[in-house]
This record gives structure tokens, sequence and C-alpha cells, in this order.
């Protein structure tokens, strides 16, 4: 990782261990906003990094302090950004469920923008920017039932799927919302899907939206900005392509070009799926009739192969001449579900050293505590320097915030046992 060899990391730092590239996240970042500028039509952007993707503070912060915006899906999440330094006038806040207490909080904030996801939410908005003395800036997220080809699970932009206002009812609730007193309409939004690896679904989303925004516009509801989402995928496997960024990104600034709208971008694992993998080491090799390589990392730390059966590359640290067996890399966890990867053909020894790929995205962000195992450590490399940027948690850490019964309770049933 950079400038840093990964077995001395994992004896630094100890093993299950989340490193992330300082350059990557740096670069992936800069990719974007670059071909932004370098178009016309990107000129008056935001790039709002996508907090679900991966949320820690070190990593907002370096987005912050290179301009970027954030979108976010929770209070907690807005929490962060700020704590991280992120700027509230960058934010846009979507999601299905906002809590009365979460947009109070965004409107206190003075966010850039709320992408209202129902009918209900926008009345919501309406009343609690009344009682605050405010206007609340608002999208409509727009679902254009558009197939992005993904797996169904991160697929968020057909009519079935609980995100996003049906287009062919947009038009009426944005008249709506322009009657709202406490409301100020600012745009259209959209995002599809994740995980997309043909652009060809962004375009047809665009020429959706495009045709709600020119009728908006003839109604005499003018919106100042666009906000396409995210969902860009990146290569899992060794023969799948990653779409490049300004090839994917022109034909649609291209359609753009010569509206007064600003462009608002929403990737997450783009930014930060390949610049993070997970080191975990062999506890033991279990041959049979299927062969086992039961390793210290776990469902908890890695949800994605047992929520969705997604891929990532498992590769031996150092590479060994010895011939390779099949095995399926699974975990310490009391599930049959619990494996990192299966059919994997490797070869290894007890106390190796592996390396699970791509894992920067919807690794540490979807990790848990389940079977009472603290979570792991996260290490930033920037060229030769290792940065903790979250201390491996300790097991008292885990149930410190639960508490006893009081002993009256519990002598209170013993009589009832006793019978």
């Amino acid at each position: 990782m950079e400038d840093l060899a990964l077995p001395s990391l994992a004896s630094t730092f100890g093993t299950p261990c989340h490193v992330y590239s300082h350059a990557a996240l740096h670069a992936n970042l800069r990719a974007f906003q670059t071909a932004l500028a370098a178009h016309p039509a990107g000129a008056d952007s935001l790039v709002c990094y996508a907090v679900k993707a991966n949320s820690n503070l070190a990593i907002l912060n370096l987005f912050a302090r290179m301009g970027a915006g954030f979108d976010i899906v929770s209070g907690g999440e807005l929490a962060r950004v700020l704590a991280a330094g992120g700027d509230a006038n960058k934010v846009v806040f979507s999601g299905v469920g906002k809590s009365g207490a979460e947009i109070h909080a965004a409107l206190m904030a003075g966010i850039l923008c709320f992408n209202v996801e129902s009918a209900a939410e926008l009345e919501r908005i309406d009343e609690i920017a009344a009682a605050l003395g405010k206007r609340a800036p608002v999208s409509l997220r727009v679902n254009p039932d558009v197939d992005p080809g993904v797996h169904p699970y991160i697929a968020t932009g057909l009519k079935r799927a609980k995100f996003g206002i049906p287009i062919d009812a947009a038009l009426a609730l944005y008249e709506h919302a322009a009657r709202l007193p406490h409301i100020a309409v600012r745009g259209v939004d959209c995002h599809i899907g994740s995980q997309i690896l043909d652009p060809a679904p962004f375009g047809e989303a665009l020429e959706r939206l495009i045709v709600l925004i020119d009728t908006l516009g003839k109604g005499g509801i003018r919106v100042e900005q666009i906000d396409l989402g995210g969902g860009l995928g990146i290569a899992y496997r060794q023969d799948e392509v990653e779409p490049e960024i300004s090839a994917c990104l022109a034909p649609l600034l291209d359609r753009l070009r010569g509206r007064k709208l600003k462009i608002i971008l929403e990737p997450g694992r783009r930014l930060v799926g390949q610049a993070g993998l997970l080191l975990t080491r062999v506890e033991y090799l279990k041959p049979g009739e299927r062969n086992f390589a039961v390793v210290d990392a776990a469902m908890n730390d890695l949800l994605r192969p047992a929520l969705y059966g997604a891929w990532h590359e498992i590769v031996a640290v150092e590479q060994k001449k010895t011939p390779t067996t099949r095995y399926d890399v699974v975990g310490p966890i009391c599930e049959s579900g619990d494996f990192i990867g299966q059919e994997r053909e490797l070869a290894i020894a007890a106390g190796d050293l592996l390396a699970v790929l791509s894992t920067g995205a919807y690794g540490m962000a979807m990790s848990s505590n389940y079977n009472t195992r603290p979570r792991a450590a996260e290490i930033m490399v920037e060229g030769k320097q290792a940065h903790v940027i979250r201390q491996r948690e300790k097991t008292a850490d885990l149930y410190a915030l639960e508490h006893l019964l009081p002993a009256a309770s519990i002598s209170s049933i013993r009589p009832e046992i006793d019978k």
C-alpha cells in the first residue's frame, strides 16, 4: 500500500485490519472534479461524496479539504460531516425516512438541499421549516423507472423501488411544492442504483429528467440544479472493466451544455472502493469435501459477500511457488453464510496473510459486532506514513453502554424459580 509493506502493517496494527491509500482517495475525487471543471456544462458543479460508502472522519476530512460536498442519508452522517470539517452548505440530504429531528438539525445547519422522496416528507419539511421561520431548499428525487442492470438490492430507479417519486407523479408534486410557503424548489434529483458498469442507463435517466425540467419551466417552475446521483461502479473481478470517469461524464455534460444548471454528482463507491483493502490472517486450514481456509476476518468485518453474494479478489500477500488448492475462505462467526470468498485458488498455510481487495466501500461502513467481535482498526497510508484513523475496538467497549438488572429485580423472581 503506497510505500509501506502489508506484512509490516499487519505486524504493527494486527488483523483483521482495513487499510486505505491516501493517494488513491485523492486521485479518485480529483478525477471527478477535473472532468467536470474541464467541460463548459460542468463549470458550476459540485461533487458530493456519498458518505454511506465509508464514513470515517479522516476520509471525510480529506474530501472536505479538497472542496467536496457530501450526500448524507441520516442525521448521524450530518454530524460526522460537520465534525470532519465539511461545509453544511455543500450537503445534500437524501433518504426515504428522514425524521423530524433530522430535518430540524439539517435546517439549523443550513444544508444545500433536501432530496425529497415522498409527498408526506415534503409536508413534514414544510411544517418544520415554518416552525423555525425558514424556507427549506428542496429537490424532488425523481424515480425515472430506468433499469441499471445491477443486483436488485442496489437498483434504486425502478418503479418497485422504495426510493424516489414516480416520474409521472413528479409534475403535480412540484406544482404543490411551489405553492408551499416554507419550501424553496431548487432542483431535480435522481439516483438509479449502484455498481453500474454500463454508462448507458445514466443517459436514459438524464433524458427523462430533461423532459421534466422543460415541462416545469413551461409551467413557471424554473430549477437551478440537477443532481444526477452516483452509482458508477468499480472492477471487483479481474475481467471487469471500470468505466472511465471523464468518458462516462462527457455525454451527460454535452447534453446539458447551454443550460444554466448547477450539476451535482453523488459518487461513493467509485471514490473509496478501490482505495481500500482488508488484511486478514489464516487461522486454520480444514481439508475435506470442501476445503476451508478459516481466517480471522468475518462477515461482521465485510458483509457484502454474505449479503449480496458479492465478489472480492483474495490474494496471498506473500506469494508461494507451491501448488494451489481450492478453498472457501470463511470466518469464525457461527453462521454458514459467514464467508469472504468461495472456491478460490490459493497457495497458503496457517499463519499466512491475505489481502481482500476493493473493500474501501461498504466494508467498515457495514461492519457489526455480531458474536461480540470487536471491529477492526482502520489505517490510512500516506506515502511512508501510517495513520491510525480508527482504533481497534476492545471487547469491553462492546458492552460499556449495557447494564445489569438491579439485585432486587433478580431476587423477586427467585420464589417462582423455586416453585
